[in-house]
């Protein structure tokens, strides 16, 4: 009896451990688990700096990896990630990603958007539609087309205009992963907006070279979203990875 008394004992404790162990601040939470899912020229690195504060909050979090390739296929494996991830889930996208969000964001485990810098399309526009009113950024003489269709953009053009506020060894990172991105992509056609049915924030970087700001600004009033901005160039969730992380915690709740 001695034996077993220490056995509940101990269990008693170690629940009681469990229970104030675990934060606090993630009750609040309606979504799980954050989806990331990142933009051209980039990989799930792209992420590396918000994830801590993330998990730290008590989400979940799953960096998807993209082809890059087409929609297509970008969108099955976001669909993917949030088919296998646990609980509703957050959906989050920088850049290119924006478009594959509203597309794969329609899910109904999908609870709410997050638009990092991002492109949102409405419902039959591609990336070429809803750019064609704007004035074409200086950046694009720094992208390099394959013969297989595939764009890249040099280091002089993530130094001067991609990632023209981080550190140089953090510039050259970005140049070293970058993702190879099919130009098939841009006339890419969204068949159903998820953020004019679901909860959308958005963050617009005001020293964006690549997506041009004011383009940033009227997605906001056109998704009703709540936003945020930074000064920051494009890559926001690297320069200021708490304010995005902060955004993306409160839409899971």
């Amino acid at each position: 009896m001695k034996l077993f008394d220490s056995v509940v004992h101990l269990g008693i404790l170690l629940s009681t451990a469990a229970v104030m162990i675990t934060p606090t601040y993630a009750a609040g939470l309606t979504a799980k688990t954050a989806v990331l899912v990142h933009g051209a020229f980039a990989d799930g690195t792209s992420w590396s700096k918000v994830i801590p504060y993330l998990e730290k909050a008590g989400l979940k979090v799953v960096a998807v990896q993209n082809p890059l390739d087409s929609l297509e296929n970008d969108v099955a494996a976001t669909k993917r990630a949030i088919r296998n991830a646990e609980g509703p889930v957050v959906l989050v996208g920088h850049s290119w990603a924006g478009t594959v969000i509203t597309e794969a964001g329609n899910d109904d485990n999908v609870k709410s958007l997050v638009y990092v810098a991002a492109y949102a399309p409405d419902k039959g526009q591609s990336v070429e539609d809803i750019s064609a009113k704007y004035p074409a950024p200086e950046s694009l003489k720094y992208f390099q087309k394959d013969a297989d269709g595939y764009l890249t953009i040099s280091d002089e053009g993530v130094e001067k205009y991609f990632a023209a506020d981080l550190t140089p060894e953090e510039k050259k990172v970005v140049a070293a992963v970058q993702g190879p991105f099919h130009s098939r992509t841009l006339v890419a056609k969204v068949t159903q907006a998820a953020w004019r049915a679901k909860p959308t924030f958005m963050v617009v970087a005001t020293h964006d070279a690549i997506i041009p700001v004011q383009m940033e600004k009227d997605q906001v009033k056109a998704a009703n979203a709540k936003s945020i901005e930074v000064p920051s160039s494009h890559v926001a969730m690297l320069s200021h990875p708490k304010e995005v992380a902060e955004l993306i915690i409160e839409a899971a709740k």
